[in-house]
C-alpha cells in the first residue's frame, strides 16, 4: 500500500515562499508520475505541477509557472513544491498524488496524500 504524507504548509505572505514536501513510502517511485493538486473553498480541485519520476519531464498550470518548482529526491523518496512569490490566490489545500502513467487529470492519480494547508495573507 503506498502512502503519501505531505508536511511544510502554513501561513505566509504576499510575495514570500513556502516548501511543501511529500515523502513516500510502500512501493518504489521509479517509473511512476507525482504531481501536486490544491482546492480551495468552493472551488473544484486543480493541477498544480507534475514530475515525472524517470524522465524528470515536467508539467505546470500557467497560473504558477515561473513562481513554483517541482522537484524530487530518489534517495529520500520524497517529491518538493518549491513556491515562491506566493499570492493569496494561491491559497488551498494542497495534495501530493502518484499516478502509475503520466497525467495531468486528478482521475489519473490512484493515491493521495492528506493535503496540507497553506494560506497567503495580503
Amino acid at each position: 500500500q503506498v502512502q503519501l504524507v505531505e508536511s511544510g504548509g502554513g501561513l505566509a505572505q504576499a510575495g514570500g515562499s513556502l516548501t511543501l514536501s511529500c515523502a513516500a513510502s510502500g512501493r518504489t517511485l521509479r517509473t511512476t508520475t507525482m504531481g501536486w493538486f490544491r482546492q480551495a473553498p468552493g472551488k473544484e480541485r486543480e493541477l498544480v505541477a507534475t514530475i515525472r519520476w524517470s524522465a524528470d519531464t515536467t508539467y505546470y498550470a500557467d497560473s504558477v509557472k515561473g513562481r513554483f518548482t517541482i522537484s524530487r529526491d530518489d534517495a529520500k523518496n520524497t517529491m518538493y513544491l518549491q513556491m515562491n512569490n506566493l499570492k493569496p490566490e494561491d491559497t488551498a489545500i494542497y495534495y501530493c498524488a502518484l499516478s502509475g502513467q503520466w497525467s495531468i487529470k486528478p482521475t489519473s492519480y490512484a493515491y493521495w496524500g492528506q493535503g496540507t494547508q497553506v494560506t497567503v495573507s495580503s
